[in-house]
């Protein structure tokens, strides 16, 4: 078995994530997603869900979240 095959491989793939993660946050720069902190959670999860996209907000994806609820454990009285 060659090593060296496998190692270009997952510095392809890692380039490749890489890239598509950038073109996501240079889309979202663009909707002018960074330009104040999110407020909550649906604004918070809008920008991961534009940055995850990709290159896929510009063939015309435009991932929203409206309404995100968290519920976290609550600590007993």
């Amino acid at each position: 078995m060659r090593r060296g095959g496998r190692s270009r491989i997952s510095s392809l793939v890692t380039v490749l994530v890489l890239v598509w993660l950038i073109i996501g946050a240079v889309a979202a720069g663009q909707r002018d997603y960074f330009g104040s902190a999110p407020t909550n959670c649906a604004s918070t999860g809008t920008i991961a869900v534009t940055i995850l996209a990709g290159p896929l907000n510009y063939l015309g994806m435009n991932p929203t979240v409206d309404d995100c609820k968290v519920d976290l454990p609550q600590p007993s009285p």
